[in-house]
C-alpha cells in the first residue's frame, strides 16, 4: 500500500499528513542541493559558453545521512542508474514493525551533458587530429567502400575457391578464427605509415575524451514512479507498507486488522524519524 494513497480511515489519514510533510521536506532539501552554479564549458566548435550545473556528490551525502541515522532500518547502500544521458541516484530503506514491512525510496534523477574544458589543449588536439582525418581519409574512405571485395581477396589467396561470393561469407562470419586471420592480413598489409596515423587518430580522440567534463541538470519538483521510469527530471520521497503472510509481502492491508495489532503508533513513529532528519 502506497502511504499517500486518500482514505477515510482516520489511521490512515495521519499517515498520509506526517507522508506529506516529508515529501515537502525532502522536496526543500533537493532544491538546495542541486541549486545551479554557472560554470564556462566548451562546445566542439570551440565556443566557449556558460552552462549550469550541481553537484550530485551532495545529495550522496544528503542520502548518507539518513543510512547513518535510519542505523535500525535495513538500506540497498546508495547507487546510480544509467540510461543514455538520464542518470539516477536512490537510495531504499526498510524495517520489520510487527507483521508489517515499512519501506521507504528517495531518488533524484537528472540529465547529463557533456563539454570539454575550457582548456587550449582542446584546441590544439582537434587541429592535430583534423589534419591527420585528412591524411587517412583515402585508406579510411578505401577499406569502407571496398571492405567486402578486401576480404574476397584474402579468402581466395588462402585457397578458397567457391566461386559465389555469399558461401565465401558465409564461412568467414561463421569462422572466428579465420576471422581473425584475414583481418590480421588486412592489417599487416597496411603501410608503416597509415599504421601510425590510425594509432595516432586513435590516441587523439581519446586524448579529447579525456577533457569531456559533465554538467548535471534537473528540475527540483516531485515526480511519481511511472515518470521516473519514463526518465523525466525530478524527484521522489515515497513510504509503502505491506504485510507479511506466510513469509511473503502483500500490498493489500486490512486496515481493520492493523488497528487491532496497535501498532500505529510504531509506523507513525518511523515516519517521525525520517521527518526530523529532514529538518535537521
Amino acid at each position: 500500500m502506497r502511504i499517500g494513497t486518500k482514505s477515510d480511515n482516520e489511521f490512515l489519514d495521519l499517515l498520509n499528513q506526517k507522508n506529506q510533510a516529508i515529501q515537502e521536506k525532502f522536496l526543500q532539501n533537493i532544491e538546495n542541493l542541486t541549486k545551479p552554479v554557472s560554470i564556462k564549458v566548451m562546445l566542439g566548435d570551440s565556443t566557449v559558453k556558460d552552462e549550469k550545473t550541481f553537484d550530485p556528490k551532495t545529495v550522496e551525502e544528503f542520502y548518507r545521512k539518513f543510512i547513518i541515522e535510519l542505523d535500525e532500518w535495513e538500506n540497498q547502500k546508495i547507487s546510480t542508474s544509467y540510461n543514455d544521458d538520464v542518470r539516477r541516484i536512490f537510495v531504499k530503506f526498510q524495517i520489520r514493525i510487527g507483521s508489517y514491512l515499512l519501506s521507504l525510496h528517495m531518488s533524484l534523477q537528472f540529465h547529463v551533458l557533456l563539454y570539454y574544458k575550457t582548456d587550449n589543449l582542446v584546441l590544439d588536439t582537434q587541429k592535430e587530429l583534423a589534419k591527420i582525418i585528412d591524411q587517412t581519409k583515402d585508406y579510411d574512405t578505401n577499406l569502407a567502400s571496398n571492405g567486402n571485395k578486401i576480404i574476397l581477396d584474402k579468402l581466395r589467396g588462402m585457397g578458397f575457391n567457391e566461386t559465389e561470393p555469399q558461401k565465401l561469407f558465409e564461412k568467414f562470419y561463421n569462422d572466428e578464427v579465420l576471422q581473425e586471420k584475414i583481418y590480421q592480413q588486412i592489417s599487416d598489409s597496411v603501410d608503416v605509415n597509415s599504421k601510425e596515423l590510425t594509432k595516432k587518430k586513435s590516441e587523439l580522440l581519446k586524448k579529447l575524451d579525456s577533457m569531456l567534463i559533465e554538467t548535471y541538470q534537473t528540475t527540483p519538483i516531485l515526480i511519481d514512479d511511472n515518470r521516473l521510469i519514463n526518465g523525466e527530471e525530478g524527484c521522489l520521497c515515497n513510504f509503502d507498507l505491506e504485510e507479511i503472510i506466510n513469509d511473503h509481502k502483500e500490498g493489500t492491508i486490512d486496515i481493520n486488522k492493523l488497528s487491532n495489532d496497535r501498532i500505529e503508533e510504531k509506523i507513525l513513529h518511523r515516519l517521525e524519524q525520517v521527518y526530523k532528519i529532514l529538518i535537521n
